[in-house]
């Protein structure tokens, strides 16, 4: 009896105690999810891509750097709490939003648990960090393309890869025209970009040419509507590149991006989840994913034709009339792109040793040597990232192309893409 009541007591304590806790609220979840990301980007300098929130949080970070279990242990508090959160009924914006707490805390919770040396599969990972399940692909895939490929390539010796090589070297941009023909593109891309999509006046973002990169290119987002975009001069820059750059990079790509969250998100609404950007989570596939997307988005095939034939090709001091050529080409080229993935693959789950898998990268996805090399440096700096390029551009693609309709005008098209960068949604929710 005594005993019964000393737990009735004890019950009611708690019960009370409860009671008086202040509720759980998206917005203070959204502050711990923020705090969060800077103390794990003490562990890892890779961690937080862009950070333009509270200057207060970001020095509260760095005056200590909390044990990998105690930071374990907040991540599944707070995605406990995010979970408990309910959204008001019938707001959909409100939905988007905790969906995109819970899945970037669960790809936060799983990136602590790399950090203590958990070592996941390829595609256990990428579920865990990105909410998306990367295709497989045999070997024969790829052959068949090959095949493809080697009816469009000049008549030549040695392997098809060797003779790709050949063909594409005919198209680099010298290094002293670099700059002239990559601002051309940017310029083109972004009045394209500004004609469907309202932008701040103060936007803007500066070029820099860098080395000694694992990546090609890369947008440091700093805040403000301002980016800094580094392009890699490591390796020759092919023709191509220029449009992919300027689009991918920043218009419609990741500069537009980030300056839709932080206007329409950040600025607007006040969700601060939207101050940071970890690298290592769900919202990388969608950034990386529209990115690539954008680029046919801003710059049809047809248009892009014309563009590269009469401004970039003169630029660079290259033949114009082998616009069409070099693309078909490419097209054939791109339909290798989940290559780079059955490598990475192969090479983190340990089924290809290091030799395996550059003579993969040179046979299935055509890179030289050099390029190769790069590319196993990106694969084992950022692991199964590389399915965000990929699998991204093609959910993303459905994704609009499911939203518009048959047939629908360039408009349409714009809007609908504006509405998904404008929007909390993740990888799982473009399906």
């Amino acid at each position: 009896m005594k005993l019964l009541t000393m737990i009735s007591i004890i019950s009611l304590f708690s019960f009370s105690q409860r009671k008086h806790l202040p509720p759980v609220t998206m917005d203070n979840v959204a502050e711990q999810y923020v705090r969060l990301v800077l103390d794990i980007g003490r562990h890892d300098a890779d961690y937080v891509d862009a950070y333009y929130g509270p200057k207060e949080w970001q020095e509260s970070a760095k005056k200590v750097k909390p044990q990998l279990t105690a930071l374990k242990d907040r991540a599944e508090a707070i995605l406990s709490h995010a979970k408990r959160v309910r959204a008001a009924k019938r707001d959909a914006a409100q939905t988007l939003r905790k969906t995109y707490l819970v899945k970037q805390l669960t790809a936060a919770s799983a990136t602590i648990d790399m950090l203590m040396g958990t070592k996941y599969s390829f595609d256990d990972e990428a579920k865990k960090l990105y909410d998306a399940a990367p295709p497989k692909y045999p070997e024969s895939h790829f052959t068949e393309i090959l095949k493809e490929l080697d009816k469009k390539l000049p008549v030549g010796t040695g392997t098809i890869s060797e003779r790709y090589q050949r063909f594409r070297n005919q198209f680099i941009i010298p290094r002293e025209k670099l700059d002239t023909v990559f601002t051309a593109a940017i310029n083109e891309c972004r009045k394209r970009t500004k004609k469907y999509i309202d932008l701040p006046n103060s936007e803007s973002f500066v070029v820099e040419y860098v080395n000694n990169k694992a990546w090609s290119g890369y947008n440091w987002y700093q805040g403000n509507s301002h980016s800094l975009i580094q392009v890699n001069t490591d390796l020759p820059i092919f023709i191509d590149r220029a449009v992919d750059l300027a689009a991918h990079e920043g218009y419609p790509g990741h500069h537009v991006y980030n300056v839709l969250l932080e206007t329409e998100l950040l600025n607007k609404k006040g969700w601060k989840e939207f101050c940071i950007y970890p690298l290592f989570s769900p919202q990388s596939l969608i950034a990386e994913g529209s990115a690539n997307y954008g680029i046919e988005v801003v710059l049809p095939h047809s248009e892009r034709m014309k563009f590269e034939k009469e401004i970039l090709f003169p630029l660079a001091g290259l033949d114009p009339s082998r616009v069409e050529q070099y693309y078909e080409v490419q097209s054939l080229f791109g339909k290798l792109a989940y290559a780079g993935n059955e490598a990475a693959r192969g090479h983190l789950n340990g089924t290809f040793t290091k030799e395996q898998t550059l003579r993969w990268l040179t046979s299935y996805a055509m890179f030289d040597s050099a390029r190769a090399e790069q590319r196993l440096k990106f694969i084992e700096k950022y692991r199964s990232y590389v399915i965000n390029y990929n699998l991204g551009q093609d959910l993303v693609r459905s994704y609009i192309e499911k939203k518009c309709g048959k047939n629908p005008t360039e408009k349409k098209r714009w809007e609908v893409f504006e509405a998904l960068l404008s929007s909390p949604r993740m990888p799982s929710g473009l399906k």
